[in-house]
């Protein structure tokens, strides 16, 4: 931690609310961003927000300092999120196209040309947006979440192995096993299309005869 944000956290170890608004301002955009991922909710992301803070604020006095705030701060954050999809179905979650895709030919920048919005491009990205919500939610939450910290968000494996207490190994094999996962998701849904685009097509030529 910098000395000004050791600074903040010893005075709010001491009840200053002043200082807690300021790391709450720190970090909150980011927060908030990992809540949204994991929920794919506004609200949702919203209450885990404030929820996360509020515990954070809570379990304060016991913050040693071994580890960096915001770490610290993530790790509390990334709990709260995997104990709230424990208690209720989630509802559907919006996928950033900004990021790639990982098949098993490597990864797929998705691009949509032009400045202009066009229905069809609309249509389409919210079709391609609904297909990996479906393949991200297939996933065990624990793999959802170590997919959204690495490849989303852009955790380094330090900082994971620091939030989810685990070492640097265990975090790299649980992230291969996510990632592989998740493609072989992908894979099935491309064969399923296929399968079902072959199907549609026969029917189509008995008609024809």
């Amino acid at each position: 931690m910098s000395d000004q944000e050791k600074l903040l956290v010893s005075h709010c170890q001491k009840g200053d609310l002043e200082a807690y608004d300021l790391l709450m301002q720190r970090y909150e955009k980011k927060v908030y961003t990992l809540c949204y991922r994991m929920t794919g909710n506004k609200e949702d992301a919203a209450d885990l927000t404030q929820e996360s803070f509020l515990k954070a604020f809570r379990a304060l006095p016991s913050f040693q300092g071994q580890s960096s705030f915001s770490t610290w701060l993530f790790r509390i954050a990334t709990n709260t999120c995997l104990d709230e999809r424990r208690k209720r179905q989630r509802k559907p979650q919006i996928f950033s196209l900004d990021n790639p895709l990982s098949t098993a030919d490597g990864e797929i920048q998705l691009e949509f040309a032009g400045n202009e919005p066009d229905p069809l491009q609309i249509t389409l990205e919210h079709e391609l947006q609904k297909e990996i919500q479906e393949l991200l939610q297939k996933l065990p939450p624990k793999q959802r979440a170590i997919i959204v910290m690495r490849d989303l968000q852009g955790f380094s494996y330090e900082e994971m192995a620091e939030t989810f207490q685990v070492s640097l190994g265990t975090i790299k094999s649980r992230l291969s096993r996510a990632r592989s996962r998740l493609r072989d998701l992908y894979r099935q849904r491309e064969e399923q299309k296929g399968q079902s685009l072959h199907l549609k097509e026969k029917r189509g030529a008995e008609y024809e005869l």
